[in-house]
């Protein structure tokens, strides 16, 4: 942190003048996400009301201070509810609080709030990676705040008219940003300013300001603070300096209700000993709950089990990135691989199944995947003494290929078990074939019909669907199958077992059994769809091992599984798994000619402003289902209906954010096409950072692309950002530079190689393991016994591996350094990405 930090901490300021850093320094990128699960609550006390307990239907609901981004689907009466909910989203904005509202859903009513686990985001690496159950506190309005203001505040002595001496504070309160939306809508907002001590307060109030949720209010209030006993012009002054002590300045934001009660926003304290005479006093302060939240012992309201990982990538300009992305990249060209640089990431994290992505991701950008996990498979099937345990523990070589699949299968999942599993999920058929789960009413035949009926057609959809299987995936399943024929010659299964114990048990079947996991379907489904999804998943890990197993029954434990299972031999099942199998990884490399089906990238509800077609028509804004695929995009009155608007996507020329002014709404952004502009207003910051994203990468390659745009609306006759009249005059502002990739594979390579980074250096002493392992290995020629105190890494040529982790600890020590130069430039405490926490009651 800068100088400034030490003294504002202790009530004083030194430097009291913040200083934004310098041009250069902002390519620094603050990029955050999370991932995590609401896993389940337990013991949720009623919301008031008769037998409420018993009919309790409750959702869980993810805000970032007070904005919603994520909501579960409703539990049907449950106090104790399994949500099992996956969640993940980049976090477009800086935020104070993380929380989890449970809520009771309404009939007839708003829904009600049960309680709320918050975390502040100071905390959440202690919670980081691991489960845990939090107790549920109560929701209290006087602690629901997000938000900043930015203050300006001089402590002046003054000559009044009767001669005597005295102190005036000066405080401009210059304006405020994200402030809360308040029933959906942008707030009007207005502060009162307030000089408080222990006998007194004087309280002054700015003006409304309408519809903002950043408003500007540039108001100065003056306050007499201090005044001497007695002044005589031979006398020196003296001013009661004890009084000042004790005086702050408290600012508190309302929503003006007009008829009925303000809403509170939040407040900010700061005590007046920290101006000195004649020094102003400039910052940020994050707006605090009234009188710190609510401190009363509540009712025991139950627990909420959450699984949550916070990630916040200082991201640096790409030049910085050279040594250690070069070094990654060479990887499969090291000899042994398991001397690499990136064999040395997955030795030092084999504990951890996400850390192996990071790099996955940086070599599919580059083209150098196939060649490293080539490597890497060809050294785990040394390892392999028989043919039937192949790939069948967490290894790095499963990692890998794990991650790849999920990144680069995304579209093949999408067009080829979607639309099945969107029919199974909403048909709803008891397909129930154990006898202990059976219900009194449940008919066996009936059940083993329904579940016989899904799994036909989730096979069939798999076994047709080679053709739109990736390159990429059917480059590396042809090394799989080879590799695999290579080490196990006198095997004639091996070939296809290689390939099955991927695209059938890592890809196909855990996607049926976790839709939710693979962006198939929105919510976690209900017990007994995910019954039905659970056998109709172990189903087809039978049938995918089919062609490739002897013993065609032995990954049944069950009994009913095995009798269901023989109705499917009859079908030339065989036939159709070694069939599709050859297809994905035959000897001729598919030519890639795009993405040939229309693939839905994005679709959810907006609001949207209608664009004013007819000349009388009203253009006031409408709910409506937005949907974009990789050819054009579309708007309907429901999902499912019939679109009331096309755009085709190679004719949109820009995707830009709309300022709040436009509308006086938050989260808009626009579509400019031939055609008059697209409004559109998402649900939350996470839903429109993703329209944007998703919308610029689709269009990125559009040969009309605009070089500026308005940010703001055409209105009374003229542009109201830049108050030209002609509604025909290029833009004011330069359009959002997009980053070409391939639509399958967005990846920042740069916060990539930032994260590699920070596995490696949160794990330096494992490196210097790694590094004493090799020089004792190589010095050291007694018994093998040696090598089991080294048997957590993988070292074959000591030599050559500790000479690449020296590389890496080379261009670790100088990233470090220019993290440490950019952070003591850009960490100014009190400006406006790092304000300051102010004082509560």
């Amino acid at each position: 942190l800068s100088s400034a930090l030490p003294a504002l901490i202790n009530g004083y300021d030194d430097n009291p003048v913040l200083k934004t850093a310098p041009e250069k320094q902002r390519q620094i990128r603050i990029l955050q996400s999370l991932r995590g699960k609401i896993c389940e609550a337990k013991n949720l006390c009623p919301v008031s009301g008769p037998n409420r307990q018993r009919d309790l239907c409750t959702f869980c609901t993810i805000s970032l201070d007070q904005e919603e981004v994520f909501r579960t689907r409703v539990f049907d009466k449950s106090i104790s509810p399994f949500y099992g909910e996956d969640f993940y989203f980049e976090i477009p904005r800086p935020f104070q609080c993380l929380s989890f509202y449970v809520y009771a859903k309404g009939v007839f009513q708003r829904d009600q709030p049960v309680g709320k686990v918050s975390i502040r985001k100071d905390d959440l690496c202690k919670y980081s990676g691991k489960e845990h159950w939090f107790g549920i506190q109560p929701v209290d309005p006087n602690s629901e705040v997000q938000g900043k203001v930015h203050l300006e505040m001089r402590l002046n002595e003054v000559i009044t008219e009767n001669g005597s001496l005295g102190q005036h504070l000066l405080v401009r309160i210059i304006e405020c940003q994200e402030l809360p939306l308040i029933s959906g809508q942008n707030c009007d907002p207005y502060a009162t300013v307030s000089l408080v001590g222990p006998a007194r307060s004087d309280q002054k109030k700015t003006k409304v300001k309408k519809k903002t949720s950043n408003p500007h209010f540039e108001e100065t209030f003056s306050f007499e603070v201090t005044r001497s006993s007695s002044y005589t012009k031979k006398s020196n002054f003296q001013v009661e300096e004890e009084d000042v002590e004790k005086l702050e300045i408290k600012i508190d934001l309302w929503n003006n209700e007009n008829l009925a009660q303000d809403v509170f926003l939040g407040e900010t304290r700061v005590p007046v000993k920290i101006l000195k005479k004649d020094h102003i006093h400039k910052a940020w302060y994050l707006l605090q709950p009234k009188g710190n939240g609510s401190k009363s012992k509540s009712d025991d309201l139950g627990s909420l089990r959450v699984k949550l990982t916070y990630i916040e990538d200082t991201v640096l300009p790409s030049a910085c990135y050279t040594a250690l992305c070069n070094l990654l990249l060479k990887s499969p060209d090291v000899k042994p691989i398991s001397a690499s640089a990136g064999h040395i990431l997955g030795d030092i994290y084999r504990e951890r199944y996400e850390a192996i992505l990071p790099m996955v991701r940086l070599l599919l950008h580059h083209n150098r995947f196939v060649s490293f996990v080539s490597a890497v498979v060809a050294l785990e099937l040394e390892n392999t003494q028989e043919a039937n345990t192949i790939f069948r523990g967490n290894s790095l070589a499963t990692r890998c290929i794990d991650d790849m699949m999920k990144i680069v299968g995304k579209n093949y999942l999408a067009v080829t078990l979607k639309p099945v599993v969107d029919e199974i999920c909403e048909s709803n058929k008891t397909c129930e074939i154990d006898p202990v789960k059976l219900k009194e009413s449940d008919n066996v035949e009936v059940n083993k019909e329904n579940l016989h009926g899904y799994v036909q057609k989730v096979f069939s959809c798999i076994t047709q669907s080679s053709s739109s299987c990736p390159p990429l995936m059917c480059d590396v399943f042809r090394s799989l199958r080879h590799l695999a024929c290579k080490r196990f010659p006198a095997d004639p299964h091996v070939q296809y077992s290689a390939v099955s114990s991927f695209v059938y048990l890592r890809f196909f079947a855990v996607a049926v059994l976790t839709p939710h996991s693979f962006q198939l379907r929105s919510h976690h489904p209900d017990p007994e769809i995910s019954r039905t999804l659970t056998l109709i998943s172990k189903t087809i890990q039978t049938l995918g091992s089919w062609g490739s197993l002897s013993k065609k029954l032995s990954s049944f434990k069950e009994n009913y599984m095995c009798d269901f299972f023989k109705s499917f031999q009859e079908d030339k099942c065989i036939e159709r798994v070694k069939k599709f199998l050859d297809e994905i990884s035959s000897n001729v490399s598919k030519e890639s000619s795009g993405v040939e089906d229309a693939v839905v990238l994005k679709e959810g509800e907006v609001q949207k402003r209608a664009q004013g077609r007819k000349r009388l028509g009203k253009k006031n804004f409408k709910k409506r289902w937005l949907r974009v695929t990789n050819r054009e995009l579309s708007y309907h009155k429901h999902k499912g209906k019939e679109a009331l608007c096309t755009i085709n996507v190679k004719h949109i020329q820009a995707v830009e954010k709309l300022d709040e002014s436009a509308f006086s709404r938050k989260n808009m952004f626009q579509v400019v096409h031939s055609d008059k502009p697209l409004y559109v207003q998402a649900g939350n910051c996470v839903e429109a950072s993703e329209w944007l994203e998703v919308l610029g990468q689709v269009t990125g390659c559009n040969e009309g692309r605009l070089a500026t745009h308005h940010p703001s609306n055409y209105s009374g006759g003229a542009w109201q950002c830049c108050k030209n009249l002609s509604i025909n005059t290029p833009g004011c502002k330069p359009c959002t530079t997009i980053m070409l990739a391939n639509l399958q594979l967005d990846i920042d390579c740069d916060r990539e190689t930032e994260r590699i980074f920070s596995l490696l250096s949160s794990n330096s002493t494992k490196l210097q393991d790694m590094e004493d392992a090799c020089a004792s290995m190589a010095v050291y020629q007694g018994p093998q016994r040696e090598q089991e105190e080294h048997s957590k890494f993988t070292i074959q040529e000591p030599k050559e591996t500790f000479q690449t982790l020296k590389q890496l600890r080379k261009v670790m020590v100088e990233l470090q350094r220019q993290h440490n130069i950019r952070h003591d430039a850009t960490a100014q405490y009190g400006s406006l990405d790092n304000p300051i926490v102010g004082k509560t009651s």
